[in-house]
């Protein structure tokens, strides 16, 4: 499959969070460093609907130095660290409405060698199997943090279609309430580098 890296427009972000959060998928997310550029199929997201959603870092609208950037325009990178592994959000929906689509998982595609340096020890299915594990194949750290999607060096660009995407509650979010029973979880059916539901 030839893939042209030409960073998706401002206007793909511009969809509602949900339909973003499914529209990513399939998307190829791609990061160039100084040792090379890495890339790999979003196969997996869930979204965070901010003021409403107890699951989201904005719930209340609450407004901090982390969540700054999510009350930014879409296509805004949100970088924050969770224990010891940085998670990374693509901001969505209208300024001043704190939405975010969190990347869970991606299928590698470009740089595995890089990956595996990065992930040294672990097979290949678990480089890029959950949101912490993504980062580090990939090399996105907090510096990416109010990063645009639409140019260099960290990017999305157009994919592949999904023959089937599935739908359920979100991982690793106990103590929300109803929040963690919402099915805003979205993943490419069969795809081995989905995450462990726990």
């Amino acid at each position: 499959m030839k893939i042209d890296l030409i960073p998706l427009p401002q206007t793909f972000y511009e969809q509602s969070t949900l339909h973003l959060a499914e529209s990513l998928l399939g998307c190829l997310l791609v990061k160039e460093t100084p040792e090379g550029r890495c890339s790999g199929f979003i196969v997996e997201t869930e979204a965070y609907m901010g003021a409403n959603d107890r699951a989201a870092h904005s719930f209340g609208n609450r407004r901090t130095k982390r969540t700054e950037i999510m009350f930014s325009d879409a296509g805004h990178a949100y970088t924050y660290t969770m224990h010891t592994h940085v998670l990374l959000n693509v901001v969505s929906n209208k300024k001043g409405i704190p939405h975010g689509v969190l990347i869970r998982a991606i299928d590698p595609i470009e740089g595995l060698s890089l990956m595996e340096e990065r992930r040294k020890g672990r097979p290949m299915r678990e480089w890029t199997n959950g949101p912490g594990k993504l980062t580090k194949a990939m090399g996105i750290t907090l510096a990416d943090y109010g990063h645009h999607f639409t140019e260099p060096p960290l990017y999305i660009t157009q994919g592949y279609k999904p023959e089937k995407i599935e739908t359920g509650p979100r991982i690793g979010i106990k103590n929300t309430g109803e929040a963690r029973f919402y099915p805003w979880r979205f993943w490419v059916s069969g795809n081995p580098y989905v995450s462990k539901t726990r």
